[in-house]
């Protein structure tokens, strides 16, 4: 199942939260996804702000392709995990975002 959501990678592990219908905390404007401040707000696993470790989203583009939005510092090795974590089973498209926006602890 094709899932959205966003994730991070705090100490070597991959935190992945896929978005569900039903949420009613840390979503986005859109309704259709997690924002990633609001919520590290709330699940907060550690002391440090949401833009402390490297993180990513995954969303769809219009024809159902799978993109992989994340901070370069996400190695290659997660790429597995997070295919599995959303429910991904074709390749996904991987965008590595040099924004401000996905700028974390290691830019």
């Amino acid at each position: 199942m094709n899932q959205r959501g966003v994730f991070w990678i705090v100490a070597g592990k991959l935190l992945a939260f896929p978005f569900d219908e039903t949420a009613t905390g840390g979503v986005a404007k859109s309704g259709k996804t997690f924002n990633h401040k609001l919520l590290w707000e709330q699940v907060k696993p550690c002391n440090k702000p949401y833009n402390y470790y490297p993180r990513g989203r995954v969303e769809y583009a219009a024809k159902g392709k799978a993109v992989v939005y994340m901070n370069p510092h996400v190695e290659e090795k997660y790429i597995a995990e997070i295919k599995a974590a959303f429910g991904i089973t074709t390749e996904p498209e991987i965008r590595y975002d040099h924004s401000r926006h996905y700028k974390c602890c290691l830019d």
